[in-house]
């Protein structure tokens, strides 16, 4: 039985930039983005307090302002916040983490209005369930305002998917390769500690025609040691990134 064509083996977002540029993405998930609530709540309730203390004083003007101050912290804060450079709120990016749009550009004030104008529907029918429900069943992380928005609550560190090469003999590929073939081979070498020993040698298989002949001296010698492909592969993406000696 063949697997889903979309079925995920990892946890990244593809997504295309109007200029034809694929990015990763990696959303976050519900205890990062619950942690950072978490924070941004003890925040706005620490702003509320200094309110409380410069306002209620004044009487029923105090209470007013105060309940103004309160509607403003509450609803303008993310806002503000997702509006600057950074994309996210301070508890947000305590965390790593910022708010984009679906195609990895900047949020809109239109798209921060309406997801955070819908907080109102994820907290239904008690303590953000409807949220919570929404975003575990998402294969993206999104709560009913970032589905309405078209946002994504991103971790901010870049996503790395390739790695410094494994150190290896350099070797010249058995023929010229095009730039797509030597892209593949360079990313492939880039995936050493990402994949088990197994899937790696068996990713390099694949590449054997390019692979350089074995030395004949050295493969009639059963007390030489034998390389495999991957070892050959590795040489090859050595020899591709400059190491020609």
């Amino acid at each position: 039985m063949s697997a889903a064509p979309d079925l995920r083996v990892d946890t990244l977002t593809p997504v295309e930039t109007p200029e034809g540029i694929v990015l990763s993405l990696r959303p976050a998930g519900l205890v990062s983005r619950s942690m950072a609530f978490l924070l941004d709540l003890m925040f706005r309730l620490i702003i509320d307090s200094v309110l409380a203390v410069a306002l209620l004083g004044l009487g029923r003007l105090g209470v007013g302002l105060f309940l103004i101050g309160m509607f403003a912290v509450e609803w303008l804060y993310p806002i503000f916040f997702e509006l600057t450079r950074a994309g996210a709120t301070p508890g947000k990016r305590v965390f790593g983490l910022r708010v984009v749009m679906d195609n990895g550009l900047p949020i809109t004030p239109a798209a921060s209005v309406t997801r955070n104008l819908l907080r109102a529907a994820d907290f239904l029918p008690v303590a953000y369930t409807f949220g919570i429900i929404t975003l575990l069943l998402n294969r993206d992380c999104k709560r009913l305002g970032d589905l309405a928005a078209g946002t994504l609550v991103v971790y901010a560190a870049p996503v790395v998917l390739h790695d410094q090469p494994p150190e290896a003999p350099s070797l010249a590929p058995a023929r010229p390769l095009n730039q797509q073939e030597q892209a593949a081979i360079r990313a492939w070498a880039g995936r050493a500690r990402r994949l088990t020993p197994q899937r790696f040698e068996e990713l390099a298989q694949l590449a054997a025609p390019v692979l350089p002949p074995q030395d004949p001296l050295q493969a009639q010698n059963p007390l030489a040691p034998r390389r495999n492909a991957s070892d050959q592969l590795l040489g090859v993406a050595q020899w591709l990134m400059g190491k020609r000696a």
